[in-house]
């Protein structure tokens, strides 16, 4: 886990040269449901239509997908770096909607995905320094990966499903546009639909205080 945050830090930070960068804080560097197959006709009926909605593909799955788009190549990396997730993504038989932040949404946020500012509060600036922070720091950004893997593809307008943490989400059309609740997060488009699932490309991010 420490390599893969180590290796997400320098994804973001590079990210961070060209974005809005992180604000400062005193941060260091560094259920499964069985789904039923997607079906052939469900992308137009699932969401608004997208312009540059990939189609589905055959026998291609999640786990090859998702680092193909570089607008969310950093929430790809959390994906293959939290093995709970990687596992879902490469598992046929499960079907799973990725709601992906952009690159842009990630580094915009007021902290890092794997800080906790309960963490700082109970143990300072150390608090992800040495075995006990990186394990610390790995829990945290697990938490934050599994609140973006919903269980559930095709996920109809209004259906109600549950998220890798157990929580409760949605999306609803408002004026054409698809907004993830609770939150109200817009979905840009969808940029992949494979054989158990699909890739959605969100311009924010959802609840992940833990």
């Amino acid at each position: 886990m420490r390599a893969g945050i180590l290796a997400s830090t320098v994804i973001l930070a590079a990210a961070q040269a060209q974005l809005v960068p992180f604000l400062k804080t005193p941060s260091h560097p560094h259920m499964d449901q069985q789904q039923r197959p997607l079906e052939a006709d469900a992308p137009g009926n699932q969401l608004p239509p997208f312009p540059n909605a990939a189609s589905a593909q055959g026998d291609v799955i999640l786990s090859d997908v998702i680092g193909n788009q570089r607008q969310i190549n950093i929430f790809a990396g959390f994906t293959r770096d939290v093995s709970s997730v990687s596992t879902r993504l490469e598992t046929t038989g499960l079907n799973t909607t990725v709601l992906a932040p952009s690159n842009s949404a990630l580094s915009s946020l007021p902290r890092k995905p794997w800080e906790n500012p309960n963490d700082y509060d109970s143990l300072g600036a150390a608090a992800y320094e040495g075995q006990a922070g990186e394990d610390r720091a790995g829990k945290n950004l697990r938490r934050f990966t599994e609140a973006h893997v919903v269980l559930a593809s095709p996920w109809k307008e209004g259906e109600k499903a549950r998220n890798m943490l157990g929580s409760e989400v949605w999306w609803e059309n408002k004026g054409g546009m698809a907004v993830v609740q609770p939150g109200g997060v817009e979905v840009e488009r969808v940029v992949s639909r494979v054989a158990n699932g699909e890739v959605w490309l969100l311009k924010g991010v959802l609840n992940y205080a833990t």
